[in-house]
């Protein structure tokens, strides 16, 4: 059969590879053609990759507005191409603003569509539910909370998993031990506290600030930033003017198997942190307005992943929109060698880890994937 996935980011382009990578697995004779990044080029094809996400990654609206007319443009070129490969199924890969444009396209030209990792409705915009329920055809889900979810709102999603598990146990047999990962980038032999800023530049001007003050009230550890290498490293150095921290770049795993402890910003990181686990601290500052309305914008009542699944607090969430660590030293203090909340939150994460799934869920996906078509070819 013939497939066609859609990434538009580098979490995207990992997962859509691992997809493909069970997709061949299930169907020996599968032909692809996809918009993702290297992972997928070197699962698919190199051939095979239309389009870099590095061509189509527009983060923010102001981005975006400056850009329509090349989101546009892009928008007609994936459409042609897909109407050229003739695909049995389009697979759509998370990255909503563009995917639920393609998934109405795709209806309306009788293409078969599958969703994978559902965008997060759950917490805002939660009119997309109507449009899931309308263009795609199958809806297969990373997250269990989302189980319970999805059908009180007409849709039955598939669960096979969370694919995060299987990126993590791919790196944990290369990770390098705490002392090696200190002798390759300069490190002295002080704990280390992780730091996870984000993976934009709008995340990075708001978070490590308020990182770069906390670690000051920490002289007896060593606060190291993983850095991405689609952000300039002059970018963080500016935010770590003044203090203490180091810089290492596309080291995100590494640098959180040697840490003690971890401050994390909202978003996937809270959930790879603890599955590798790491006991974290979540922050994130916004615009004092975005704080206040947070209890009517967001559907759900926590924002780290870690939370949600679990269905409790079981790692602190700072949300604030001023540089005021009391809280952030308080709660980093409970999670570091001795910490009061250190021994509980790291039982939370075995219960996460069961709760998620274990290794194999990008098989699962693909083998169910696969049958569904086969289902469909049948009727």
């Amino acid at each position: 059969m013939k497939y066609y996935l859609i990434a538009g980011e580098p979490s995207g382009d990992l997962h859509g590879a691992n997809l493909i990578e069970g997709l061949r697995k299930a169907d020996p004779e599968a032909q692809f053609r996809f918009w993702g990044g290297d992972r997928m080029a070197a699962a698919g094809g190199a051939a095979n990759l239309a389009k870099h996400y590095r061509e189509t990654s527009f983060f923010g609206i102001v981005q975006v507005l400056k850009n329509l007319r090349t989101i546009k443009r892009q928008m007609l070129e994936c459409q042609a191409d897909v109407a050229a490969f003739a695909p049995d199924v389009l697979i759509l890969v998370d990255y909503p603003g563009f995917n639920m444009k393609m998934a109405r396209w795709a209806k309306e030209h009788g293409i078969r569509t599958f969703y994978y990792i559902a965008p997060k409705v759950w917490a805002w915009r939660e009119w997309r539910v109507k449009a899931i329920r309308k263009y795609v055809d199958r809806l297969f889900i990373i997250f269990p909370f989302e189980r319970s979810y999805f059908p009180r709102h007409g849709i039955e999603p598939i669960f096979e998993g969370n694919p995060l598990v299987d990126a993590i146990e791919a790196k944990r047999a290369a990770l390098p031990s705490p002392d090696e990962f200190r002798r390759r980038n300069g490190l002295d032999g002080r704990p280390i506290v992780a730091l996870l800023a984000g993976s934009r530049r709008g995340e990075i001007r708001d978070n490590l600030p308020l990182m770069a003050d906390l670690s000051k009230k920490f002289p007896g550890h060593q606060f190291v930033v993983a850095g991405v290498s689609w952000l300039d490293r002059a970018l963080y150095e500016q935010y770590m003017a003044g203090s203490d921290i180091r810089y290492v770049c596309d080291q995100t795993y590494e640098t959180l198997a040697a840490a003690e402890a971890a401050v994390v910003t909202s978003g996937t990181a809270t959930l790879e942190t603890a599955l590798l686990g790491i006991p974290e601290v979540v922050v994130y500052r916004t615009l004092w307005f975005q704080v206040k309305l947070q209890p009517y914008v967001l559907n759900v009542p926590w924002v780290s992943l870690v939370n949600l699944n679990l269905g409790r607090e079981a790692v602190a969430e700072i949300i604030q929109s001023g540089l005021d660590i009391t809280r952030a030293e308080r709660e980093l203090r409970a999670v570091v060698e001795g910490g009061s909340k250190r021994e509980k939150m790291l039982s939370d994460f075995d219960e996460l880890r069961k709760v998620i799934g274990g290794p194999g869920a990008s098989d699962r996906f693909a083998a169910r994937m696969v049958a569904e078509l086969h289902a469909t070819e049948a009727q």
